[in-house]
């Protein structure tokens, strides 16, 4: 059966899980691109600022500001750019930031997380209309004739939107999952590397004392 003859079949809730469909897509490219960026790119960045920070502390928030793109950079900034902040100061500086950014990591999950509720349903709601046309075809003592041919499209349209339902709703809970465990994966990678910054800082303000850490020395 050609994809036209199966859409045709699947009746009237095919439009709304095609739209679905296409969209659910996108949004993965989206996110693949996203996180493909961000895992390529984010753990040099990290070891060359731990690395420039204890020596040169104004060439490593140099680095940072020129890949602001990245979350954890702007993490980073947002407590390494304060102006003589103590150890309780940066900490709840890194942690903010790091809640600031979380929105940024969740994105379209609650689309994702629509789209897996409601793909199901609609494909119920097809079986049922599809029913209902079989039923309203049918006629005692002439199932062999004309009307069968009501039945049987019916029965199509209640088989193909189901099964077009379930399919659309299992191919974006897989795609959700993966990107709900990069989430996680990430939360977890800014907890490390915001506690071995802010072990770094502490180190570097005792050493300091008073005078602002990234001051020209």
């Amino acid at each position: 059966m050609s994809f036209e003859n199966l859409f045709s079949a699947g009746g009237v809730v095919m439009f709304p899980l095609l739209g679905f469909s296409i969209l659910a897509v996108a949004l993965s490219l989206e996110r693949f691109i996203f996180w493909w960026r961000l895992i390529q790119r984010q753990e040099p960045l990290v070891r060359e600022v731990f690395h420039l920070y204890p020596r040169s502390p104004r060439n490593a928030l140099q680095k940072l500001q020129q890949n602001t793109d990245l979350p954890i950079a702007r993490i980073f900034l947002a407590a390494l750019e304060l102006d003589r902040p103590n150890p309780e100061e940066f900490r709840l500086a890194l942690e903010s930031s790091a809640q600031a950014e979380l929105p940024l990591l969740k994105r379209f999950n609650t689309v994702f997380e629509t789209i897996i509720s409601l793909s199901p349903l609609l494909g119920l709601l097809g079986t049922v209309l599809g029913l209902i046309r079989s039923f309203a075809s049918l006629r005692l003592g002439d199932v062999a004739g004309a009307n069968s041919v009501g039945v049987s499209s019916g029965i199509s349209e209640a088989l193909v939107s189901t099964a077009t339902g379930l399919v659309v709703a299992i191919l974006t809970l897989m795609l959700a999952n993966t990107f709900r465990g990069l989430y996680q994966r990430q939360i977890a990678l800014i907890q490390e590397y915001g506690g071995q910054l802010e072990l770094l800082y502490r180190r570097c303000y005792e050493h300091w004392g008073e005078k602002k850490p990234y001051a020209p020395t």
